[in-house]
């Protein structure tokens, strides 16, 4: 029987599916997979039949924030739902879902959906997106904080234009772990591409990527097997000692 437990202490690389049936070519290079219910055809079906090794992080994005999930409470209770899944080892809620600061988010179930997880003992990944820009240096502490208050792991992803937002956002990054919080970030679009196999060496504990290029659910993820390779390469001990 697999240990699907997964811890933040150290990075997790996760491959992005919408098909569970893909974890075995996952496996070579990723620590779990994240499942997308909101792109899966029968989510709760392909969950109850997975046979795999990799644990998964459950995500089932809202349509306000570029998922596929249009029916807001019902997106909430089939994530409570899977979260009674043996392999489901954390759990993604967007951060404006928990604290209610956007209209179409139902609050109430998404704060029920976090208990369920904290009293099951299942990590929740409180997340932030910005499709648009990366905001200013202090917002994004900000955000930061924020998000890793909300969760066991505060993700943040913003869209970088140049490298000066790059740089931003991994300094934010450098800090927000420096001051003790378990967070995620990554850098969405061309300018930001290299932030995913960069920010882990300033403390981001999680990496997304799909399994082949064609699959990617974010602008500029690395396919899966590239990016361990560059994570695993500049986590050796030569460079980060420099």
């Amino acid at each position: 029987m697999p240990d699907f437990a997964l811890s933040f202490d150290e990075f997790v690389l996760a491959a992005s599916t919408d098909t569970l049936t893909d974890e075995p070519a996952a496996r070579a290079h990723a620590d779990a997979v994240e499942f997308r219910l909101d792109l899966a055809d029968d989510p709760l079906e392909q969950l109850g039949s997975y046979d795999g090794e990799l644990p998964i992080i459950a995500t089932n994005r809202a349509a306000w924030e570029a998922g596929g999930a249009s029916e807001e409470t019902e997106r909430l209770l089939i994530l409570e739902t899977a979260l009674e899944d043996e392999a489901v080892a954390a759990i993604d809620l967007e951060c404006r879902a928990l604290d209610g600061s956007v209209a179409a988010a139902d609050t109430e179930t998404a704060q029920q959906v976090r208990t369920s997880a904290r009293e099951a003992g299942v990590p929740v990944i409180a997340s932030i997106h910005d499709f648009a820009a990366t905001p200013p240096r202090e917002e994004l502490t900000a955000l930061l904080d924020r998000a890793a208050d909300a969760g066991t792991v505060g993700k943040l992803a913003t869209t970088a234009h140049d490298r000066g937002d790059a740089l931003a956002l991994l300094s934010a990054t450098h800090q927000a772990t420096a001051a003790g919080k378990t967070v995620a970030t990554m850098g969405m679009g061309a300018a930001g591409q290299h932030t995913r196999a960069v920010a882990p060496i300033y403390g981001s504990a999680i990496g997304y990527a799909p399994v082949e290029a064609a699959e990617a659910t974010a602008p500029g993820q690395y396919p899966l097997a590239t990016l361990r390779e560059l994570v695993d390469g500049l986590a050796t001990p030569t460079n980060n000692d420099v």
